[in-house]
């Protein structure tokens, strides 16, 4: 019998970590963050963190468990992931993985291995290559490889053409989850108005002087190349004002978000609820009872 978890999804600023605290406490769950920069130990407000009250509210994993001067694969999110789905499952809890990474959580839920000397920025820039094709283009290179997929569809096309360029190191195999996958999202003008309303919050919780540390600690860490983080160096190189890289800060955040969502609607089957839909926790709720008991 496969083991079941819920997966939360969406973009940034939705709402996805205050969610899975409340589904955590209804359905006797365990959070497990599926967030590429939340592991950073040094960094809190640029990284959306859960506060200690909030950790306090449901047990939290993956959260502090790198120091920025480590590095973070989807290679080790799928080890680490794995091995807490295990021990939640076996306090008798309910493993509930809450996170807007989204390679991170496909290569978790679809069986992607991803071996230690991947060269992450070439596949995400290949599966970015990809995704502009058109679906008889993918099929048709499916076919000129001579690929077996057994459904073809967009989806599984783009996952065999990875396979076949990336060999040895991507290796794949069912995994033991029955999975129940939600997605938050919302009108597009009102998720970027909450996104540009966090990065005010960031600022005024102390954003800056965390950036500053990292610029003059740890400047090419793979944590300082992450948004909120990045777009503050030619400031504090003086190259330009505070109020322009704020500003681009909200628009790398903004792309990202309509990043995550393409990636979600694309490449995973995700039931998708609105924010802005007064009944939308009433609809989770009720999706994920009859889930754990069906």
């Amino acid at each position: 019998m496969k083991t079941k978890i819920i997966v939360l999804v969406g973009p940034t600023a939705v709402g996805k970590s205050a969610l899975g605290i409340e589904l955590a406490q209804q359905f006797k769950g365990e959070i497990i963050s599926g967030d590429s920069q939340q592991v950073y130990q040094e960094l809190s407000i640029g990284t959306a963190k859960v506060n200690e009250i909030e950790q306090a509210q449901a047990p939290h994993h993956l959260i502090d468990v790198r120091s920025v001067s480590q590095g973070y694969s989807a290679f080790d999110f799928v080890q680490e992931a794995s091995q807490q789905i295990q021990e939640i499952v076996a306090r008798g809890h309910l493993p509930i993985i809450v996170g807007g990474t989204g390679l991170y959580i496909q290569s978790l839920l679809e069986g992607y291995h991803l071996g230690g000397q991947v060269d992450q920025e070439a596949l995400l820039a290949y599966r970015a290559h990809l995704e502009t094709w058109s679906d008889e283009q993918l099929f048709s290179a499916v076919a000129e490889a001579g690929l077996t997929i057994s459904q073809m569809n967009r989806r599984r096309s783009i996952r065999a053409l990875e396979l076949a360029k990336f060999g040895q190191q991507l290796t794949n195999r069912e995994q033991p989850y029955e999975v129940l996958l939600l997605g938050l999202t919302d009108e597009r003008e009102l998720l970027y108005e909450r996104i540009n309303q966090r990065v005010d919050v960031m600022m005024e919780a102390g954003l800056l002087a965390e950036v500053d540390w990292l610029y003059h600690n740890y400047p090419d860490c793979q944590a300082s190349k992450g948004i909120g983080y990045k777009e503050f160096f030619p400031y504090l190189a003086g190259e330009i004002s505070l109020q322009e890289a704020v500003d681009k800060v909200k628009q790398n955040s903004r792309r990202f978000a309509k990043r995550q969502l393409t990636w979600f609607r694309n490449r995973m089957n995700v039931e998708f609820y609105r924010i802005s839909d007064p009944k939308f926790k009433e609809k989770i709720v009720a999706r994920v009872e009859g889930f754990l008991h069906d």
